[in-house]
């Protein structure tokens, strides 16, 4: 019998492996007779590994020359059928990752060796769990190795230091290390929706104290004085998309010094995604002072982007974590994850999540300096894990386990 090899490619730009086989990969959940243009208003499960929402990030020019992220996408095929791809990008800096490598770059570059550049599975920008790896049904075991091969291929190639795979899910991870791939455990905080009625049924699970100060916390909200509003699909009109840039531009400046997307990317996510974009602003009179931005997959809501231009006790808040709540409990999603970092959203009922990321290490050496440097950290993010859900605001008995994802 023949065997079938599978034929595994490096792209320029995800255009050239077209949106019918990257979506065939990317969102098997999306009925597959579903018209290209019907899939801006398709809710996938994760709407950022979507190849209108990577597609964006390459037309917009928020990655690409100069930017330190240059896509090379994967493709397998096989038999002619394109079985598995990947969002695969070669970087110069460790920017923009949220699983943070500067300590491992810092030490082999003082060892005399270059880190930089180095490869990276990841959706830019996005500390958001999701499958990374992604193949069509039934081609998951052969089209993860085959993605994972040519990765390390392309790696040992062109002398890069490293390959890495961040935020994937457990059963990538499951996978990447039967392939001998370096195990990496990091920490969020997700919002878990018990079947709520309502944000007062919620509420009725917290101990009393901290339903006191959410409460409290709301009402010192509602107190700047004008309206909070969310927008979705062909509600979000032109001038809330510059007043959210202006928000952006002010967040980014203060947090990472240049702001990651350009203003373009939003008028694409506009065009192409508005259906999956929950917009929530403050408005003083009509005038945007706060937003929000979140993007809504089939089973959660993905909170990404805060800022404003006016400073009002508790806004943050309840802009990116209370109406993020209403909005989950009445269109019954499982989960809100709020991005990276944040102990503060412990007391708002967001409990600590483990989160998982894969690493091809070149030199024999530094690998296993690295690999015992990873099982110390697992065991400590384990810890800590589970000493933080012991502070959670659950009155005994009352709310959700937290859970690895």
């Amino acid at each position: 019998m023949t065997e079938t090899r599978a034929e595994i490619r490096s792209h320029s730009s995800i255009e050239e492996i077209g949106e019918t086989d990257w979506e065939a990969c990317a969102a098997p959940e999306v009925m597959p007779e579903a018209a290209p243009e019907a899939m801006s208003s398709t809710r996938r499960a994760d709407p950022f590994t979507g190849y209108r929402f990577l597609r964006a990030l390459e037309r917009s020019g928020s990655v690409g020359d100069g930017t330190g992220w240059t896509p090379r996408p994967l493709s397998v095929r096989i038999d002619a059928q394109v079985i598995a791809v990947a969002p695969l990008y070669l970087k110069s800096h460790s920017q923009g990752e949220y699983v943070f490598d500067h300590a491992w770059a810092n030490a082999w570059q003082r060892a005399g060796g270059a880190y930089y550049p180095k490869l990276q599975i990841a959706v830019p920008f996005t500390p958001v769990t999701g499958r990374r790896l992604l193949t069509r049904p039934g081609h998951e075991t052969t089209g993860r190795a085959a993605l994972v091969r040519g990765a390390v291929q392309l790696a040992a190639d062109n002398k890069l230091s490293s390959l890495h795979v961040t935020f994937c899910t457990e059963a990538e991870t499951r996978a990447g290390r039967q392939m001998g791939l370096l195990h990496r455990t990091g920490q969020q905080f997700h919002w878990t929706n018990a079947g709520y009625g309502s944000f007062d049924e919620f509420l009725a699970t917290l101990s009393s104290r901290k339903r006191k100060a959410i409460r409290r916390e709301r009402r010192g909200a509602a107190a700047f004085g004008g309206d909070i509003v969310s927008l979705s699909g062909d509600d979000i009109r032109p001038e809330h998309w510059e007043a959210f840039w202006a928000f952006y531009q002010s967040t980014g400046a203060r947090k990472w010094g240049t702001p990651y997307l350009t203003r373009a990317f939003f008028d694409m996510l506009h065009e192409d995604m508005r259906d999956q974009v929950l917009l929530v602003l403050a408005l003083d009179n009509g005038r945007p002072i706060a937003g929000a931005l979140n993007l809504i997959g089939r089973d959660a809501l993905f909170g990404r982007y805060w800022g404003c231009t006016e400073h009002h006790p508790f806004l943050h808040f309840e802009l990116c974590y209370y109406r993020a709540i209403d909005y989950a409990i009445e269109n019954r999603l499982a989960r809100i994850e709020a991005g990276a970092q944040g102990e503060h959203k412990i007391a708002r009922g967001y409990l600590p999540v483990t989160t998982h990321s894969l690493h091809w290490i070149a030199d024999p050496g530094f690998r296993a300096a690295v690999e015992r440097y990873l099982e110390d950290e697992r065991a400590a993010v384990a810890d800590e894990n589970a000493w933080l859900a012991g502070l959670g605001p659950f009155r005994r008995g009352g709310g959700p386990a937290p859970g690895d994802r």
